[in-house]
């Protein structure tokens, strides 16, 4: 059975050709078809991708780019068995697929498999907590969810209605993983690796900021407000435990502007503030291994914390309906990556 490569992109111009050629490597065993999902572009992605025999989608207004849309975007212009799914930071290890492949064949009721993103660029705080976090997600075995992509069964995505929900600017794999379990479905993530991940490098803080810019900390409250009414709605409440922290900052935020306006001296009440700030960054280091990781790990819990309301508030659109898109580019006739016309759809 042939196999759909969806590739996400941003303004990915660095990473876009070698991400490409990976995918377009891997499919010579598998066959199949790679498909640029461009979220708008406005550097040399689309440009660079266009010299190689994939199709290119990209949103269309009034879509607008979120981390949910893209893969959702690929999907909808997609057409094989089996769909996999990669940044377009990222290379894919050229044997993953055959592997992953004949996994599902001999476990029906698997949605998906995937296995070890490793992380390229760990400079960055971001990307190290995310290497030294032993989460149950990213563990070897069965899965609550697909971090960093993997291999779909079609069949399985669409017995839930889509891949991935277009309001989502994060979140967006637990999304697919919860629905999909619900329905019956499992996923795995073989002990091997996926891919190779080139992530930002940029000032760790700055990231923060970016994130918040682009509405990326807005996932945890949308897919809450997704959630509302689902009958998986409490499974998930149980299954992310960031929910309970982010509550505790919360009760955090609150006596401390209890200090602030009910003791008389301003000072003091600063004084106590900032020693219950110091006192949690300084437990967070302890248990992080370094100053500059604990304090990073409390501020980004502020941010996070802080978008979960904003992102809980935000307007939603229907996630299956079909995306705006145009075609900007599409394999000859002849020219696919399997030697056989590829077929574009716009929406």
């Amino acid at each position: 059975m042939t196999i759909s490569i969806i590739i996400k992109t941003l303004n990915e111009e660095k990473r876009i050709a070698a991400t490409v050629e990976s995918a377009l490597a891997a499919l010579q065993d598998t066959g199949g078809e790679v498909i640029i999902a461009d979220s708008g572009s406005c550097d040399r992605t689309v440009e660079i991708a266009s010299q190689y025999p994939v199709i290119i989608a990209q949103i269309a207004p009034p879509a607008r780019p979120s981390c949910g849309i893209g893969p959702q975007l690929g999907f909808q212009h997609s057409r094989h068995d089996y769909v996999c799914l990669i940044d377009g930071d990222m290379l894919l290890d050229a044997a993953f697929l055959k592997d992953a492949v004949r996994f599902l064949a001999d476990h029906p009721t698997m949605a998906g498999v995937t296995g070890h993103v490793e992380e390229m660029h760990i400079s960055n705080l971001e990307f190290a907590r995310r290497v030294s976090r032993n989460a149950p997600e990213n563990r070897t075995g069965p899965i609550d969810r697909m971090n960093g992509g993997g291999l779909y069964r079609r069949s399985a995505i669409e017995d839930v209605g889509y891949l991935s929900d277009r309001n989502l600017h994060g979140y967006e794999e637990f999304d697919l993983g919860i629905r999909l379990r619900s329905a019956g479905w499992r996923l795995y993530r073989l002990d091997r690796r996926f891919v190779q991940h080139f992530g930002h490098t940029v000032n760790s803080y700055r990231l923060l900021v970016r994130r918040w810019k682009t509405k990326y900390l807005y996932g945890i409250g949308e897919l809450l407000r997704a959630s509302l009414g689902k009958p998986y709605f409490f499974q998930l409440l149980q299954e992310l435990p960031e929910l309970k922290l982010w509550g505790l900052i919360y009760l955090w935020w609150l006596a401390c502007s209890g200090l602030i306006l009910l003791l008389p001296d301003t000072l003091l009440a600063l004084a106590a503030v900032c020693a219950s700030f110091a006192v949690a960054v300084l437990a967070v280091s302890f248990r992080k291994g370094g100053l500059s990781m604990g304090l990073y790990t409390v501020v980004a819990w502020f941010f996070h914390a802080a978008a979960l309301p904003v992102g809980f508030l935000r307007s939603r659109r229907l996630p299956a309906e079909p995306i705006e898109s145009t075609i900007l580019g599409k394999p000859s006739l002849g020219e696919s990556s399997l030697g056989e016309p590829a077929l574009g759809k716009t929406a």
